[in-house]
């Protein structure tokens, strides 16, 4: 491990020698990830791509891609698109990513299974900003408002997020 990996710990998580509190999945950490259980899954994963809306900030850094009315993530575990970002119209089931709640103005995407999806392995761990303190996730990992947009302004594609 090193300063610049995020690193899931029991006090939080540490990144660039600060440590920020968070919340995680309701079903705790897995190492059998499946969809639907609500956990964070275990192990090292990347960091892939960063969205945020455009219409209620700036873009945190150069590589982030904005979330456009209409797009949704495919949590359809069937369909050939799942745990990949889609657009309406999309008939099998998908979670919206431009929500009235703040909950996804800003996303980090990690490769849990991704790009080549697993049917029933679990989709969409982000990490995004938590609902409130304390108040668990279905599986992502969710920092405070302002935490996650320092650490979205620090990270590159391909910072290792450690989940223990």
């Amino acid at each position: 491990m090193t300063p610049e990996d995020m690193v899931l710990t029991p006090l939080g998580l540490r990144f660039l020698g600060r440590r920020f509190p968070c919340t995680i999945g309701k079903g705790g950490i897995t190492s059998d990830k499946r969809e639907g259980d609500g956990a964070t899954p275990r192990g090292v994963h990347r960091i892939v791509g960063m969205l945020y809306r455009p219409d209620r900030m700036a873009a945190p850094a150069p590589w982030a891609v904005p979330i456009r009315p209409g797009d949704l993530w495919s949590d359809a575990s069937e369909d050939a698109d799942y745990n990949q970002m889609v657009r309406v119209p999309y008939a099998p089931s998908a979670e919206s990513l431009r929500r009235a709640d703040p909950l996804y103005d800003l996303i980090l995407l990690t490769d849990w299974n991704w790009p080549d999806a697993k049917a029933g392995l679990g989709s969409a761990i982000f990490v995004h900003q938590q609902r409130r303190p304390g108040f668990p996730t279905e599986g992502c990992i969710g920092l405070r408002r302002d935490d996650l947009r320092w650490i979205a302004g620090q990270i590159e594609p391909g910072t290792r997020l450690i989940v223990r």
